[in-house]
């Protein structure tokens, strides 16, 4: 594996130091008058900088204001991140209902596995617009401005796939001001983060940025579970202010993280006899090392008011080596039979076995080119906001796989059973590493696309757009036996045009407010990311010849930007369907996957954003999704064998899920949060044979109290998980007959914070 810039230890250890002499900024909502901080405002040296607008998208694609744009987009901003104290991306996606997680596992490496209203997001992922595809946890958010969620199929900004959505995540840059905003704070279960954010004006049109971060901490009701990283993005801009504005960037993280599985599932809860602070890997063997290296440059001319182009290039290496042990198994209960009561020798014992000691040790680079040309300009009484681009990428992709606890000659362990109880999480076994397999992947990605507003009169837009890009994957696979021969190599291509767009009518009766509907579409070709791969020649199996899928959005909604453009409230109701997804054959005379199967999701988006008054701030979404299973199988086995999956929800998609956040603060000195996030039910899978198993609905609640000690120094005290309740997520299996893992949610944590801004 390629290796890249690492600190030594004692650099890093006087790195921790210098953040942890530093206090912190946070950025709060909503203040009195020596307190004057908003969404998207920042204070410095005590002095109340100019209302900014509500928070915006951050690509060029999006040719207007947000609230004129026909599609649900959710933005969280900095300041609701760190009122939060949300850490990871998955801590943020959390508070925006309409996204659940998988279990982070699969042979693309242990990461961020997510669903979009109903639909996989994995590889649905962005970074300032540019594709992030490697399978990680992006577990930190100190160089992070905002995220945006852009709901619904939507090939046509991101590129193939897209099918529930995209998530982008906007990185901080450097601006024409001075500021210091550094951080430590301390907190239970070993909970210790340190960050700077420094941003220093060098001249009149030059600026420099640097935000550093280090972190530990372990989970509260979680053994073994551990997190530690460090980070540093510096980052320099010439010519701001100017015509013509260059912009260099680089981020360097690295973890060091326990995978956790979690606990066994099974339809619906966990065992009896298993406590949500039990791990059933091994602590002194699992382990998830990720180091992130990404340089960007980003250049942006502007020829004159109605005219101008931006071009963004970056080249980003992300290497993962992960050894894990999911709980994977046989189940003897106390009782002395299994989990679905067949009888079993070894009474209140779990028993490893399958791919524990698995490692995958991977490497994603990408190399990707994208401009954009903003026009702007009329054509009799229509007025146009034009934008051009073009996207050139290329990924790589490498992935060694094997097992680390074999036998010396490579055979199998047999492990010792474990008590269900209380497990015994420590590995005195063989630790010896042999290849199973190795995976070369090649992914090329060019695209052309064209985004255009028309503004009919003062009430009435039409908003469209249309992308054609050319998909071109390669997957070499290889096995390999336990003297290291190789055993077998296969080769899968799939290269693909594909066409989408997206169409969208606003009427906006006042300038504040808009309603819409929008249509848009998404193309996903058999093999649509480079660590992905197609079939060929496997009976019912055969893909990599069949055509794109598709996806639709329908979608009638209204925006409104009220009290001076100080709160936004938005609502929608859509439907977003898979008109065409592949299924087996059923034939044995037909080894190509069918276009056979149908699926769609009905639903309802409410949400509310911004200032209620001086003191009062909210941040609050709602989601109702509807969904349901519309043909499962293919023709040919519906007609000889039916379909039992038809009229089933789809798994993981709770019908209702709310989130909210909101701040008031009491005096000049004295603010206090409030959150509360829920979803109710979910299936585990849409098979008819666990109609009936649901993962349990919860709430959990966060508050939050921050002091202004001085003008230039806050504490800031948060608590999650209020109540300490026990829930799950990330959940995979755990269905009729299977027993399979879920991850508990965090318990009950608390967090002291010092804030220093000068």
């Amino acid at each position: 594996m390629q290796n890249a810039l690492k600190l030594p230890a004692p650099t890093q250890s006087r790195l921790a130091c210098a953040l942890g002499l530093a206090l912190a900024s946070q950025t709060t909502m909503a203040a009195a008058v020596d307190k004057p901080l908003e969404l998207g405002v920042t204070t410095v040296d005590g002095q109340e900088d100019a209302q900014s607008p509500l928070p915006q998208p951050n690509s060029p694609k999006y040719t207007q204001p947000l609230r004129d744009i026909p599609q649900t987009i959710t933005i969280v901003p900095e300041t609701v991140i760190k009122q939060q104290n949300l850490l990871s991306l998955q801590n943020v996606l959390s508070t925006v209902p309409g996204i659940t997680f998988n279990a982070g596992e699969g042979g693309g490496g242990y990461g961020d596995s997510i669903n979009m209203r109903g639909f996989s997001a994995s590889n649905d992922i962005t970074i300032d617009g540019v594709r992030d595809s490697a399978q990680y946890s992006r577990s930190d958010t100190f160089n992070l401005q905002q995220v945006e969620v852009i709901n619904g199929a939507n090939s046509v900004y991101s590129g193939v796939g897209s099918i529930g959505g995209n998530i982008n995540l906007v990185s901080k840059a450097p601006t024409l001001t001075d500021f210091n905003h550094l951080s430590a704070a301390v907190g239970t279960d070993s909970y210790k983060r340190t960050t700077a954010d420094i941003n220093h004006q060098i001249d009149d049109t030059t600026a420099f940025r640097l935000n550093l971060m280090a972190h530990s901490n372990n989970v509260s009701e979680r053994d073994d579970v551990d997190y530690n990283r460090w980070g540093i993005a510096p980052s320099i801009a010439f010519g701001l202010g100017t015509d013509t504005r260059l912009t260099l960037s680089y981020l360097h993280q690295e973890d060091k993280n326990t995978p956790d599985y979690g606990v066994p599932f099974f339809q619906g809860g966990t065992l009896p006899g298993v406590k949500r602070s039990n791990f059933y890997g091994y602590n002194n063997v699992d382990e998830q090392d990720d180091q992130v290296n990404s340089l960007t440059a980003k250049l942006e001319h502007d020829f004159n008011d109605a005219l101008k182009v931006s071009n963004l290039t970056r080249y980003s290496v992300t290497d993962q080596k992960a050894t894990v042990n999911p709980p994977q198994g046989t189940w003897c209960l106390g009782s002395g039979v299994t989990a679905v009561g067949v009888k079993c020798s070894t009474p209140g014992k779990f028993t490893p076995s399958g791919p524990r000691g698995t490692v995958l040790d991977t490497q994603n680079t990408m190399l990707f080119n994208q401009t954009d040309l903003t026009s702007k300009f009329s054509t009799g009484f229509i007025d146009h906001t034009l934008v051009l681009g073009l996207t050139l990428s290329k990924e790589r992709y490498d992935l060694d796989s094997g097992n680390a606890q074999r036998t010396a000659n490579g055979g199998t362990y047999n492990y010792v059973p474990m008590d269900i109880r209380n497990p015994d999480s420590h590995y005195d076994g063989p630790q010896n590493y042999y290849r199973a397999g190795h995976n070369d992947g090649d992914l090329t990605n060019n695209a052309v696309y064209a985004f255009d507003t028309l503004k009919l009169d003062d009430h009435w837009e039409i908003n469209g757009g249309a992308r054609f890009e050319r998909n071109e994957d390669k997957m070499v696979a290889s096995t390999y036996t336990t003297n290291g021969k190789l055993l077998t190599q296969t080769t899968s291509e799939n290269n693909e045009d594909l066409f989408s767009w997206r169409a969208g009518l606003v009427y906006k009766p006042v300038e504040a407010g808009s309603f819409y509907f929008a249509y848009s579409n998404s193309k996903t070709p058999s093999d649509a990311t480079v660590n992905g791969s197609c079939l060929n020649a496997l009976a019912s199996a055969d893909n990599c010849s069949v055509a794109p899928e598709t996806a639709k959005l329908y979608e009638l909604g209204t925006k409104w930007d009220l009290l001076n453009d100080k709160l936004s409230l938005t609502g929608s109701i859509f439907r977003n369907e898979r008109t065409n997804y592949k299924v087996s054959s059923g034939d044995p005379l037909i080894p190509e996957q069918q276009l056979q199967g149908k699926a769609r999701v009905d639903g309802v988006t409410l949400g509310a954003s911004g200032l209620i008054t001086k003191e009062w701030s909210v941040f609050a979404n709602y989601t109702y999704l509807k969904s349901e299973v519309i043909q499962g199988v293919s023709d040919y086995v519906a007609e000889t064998a039916g379909d039992p999956n038809k009229g089933n929800p789809l798994p993981f998609t709770p019908r209702n899920a709310l989130n909210v956040w909101t701040t008031y603060d009491l005096s000049r000195d004295w603010q206090v949060g409030y959150g509360l996030t829920g979803q109710s039910a979910q299936r585990v899978d849409s098979t008819d044979a666990d109609a009936h198993i649901l993962v349990k609905g919860y709430f959990t609640h966060r508050a939050m109290v921050d002091y202004k000690v001085n003008r230039n120094l806050d504490l800031q005290l948060n608590v999650d998980n209020l109540f300490n309740k026990d829930y799950y997520t990330n959940v995979r299996g755990g269905s009729a007959t299977t027993v399979g893992w879920a991850t508990p949610g965090s318990g009950r944590s608390a967090t002291l914070s010092a804030n220093y801004n000068f």
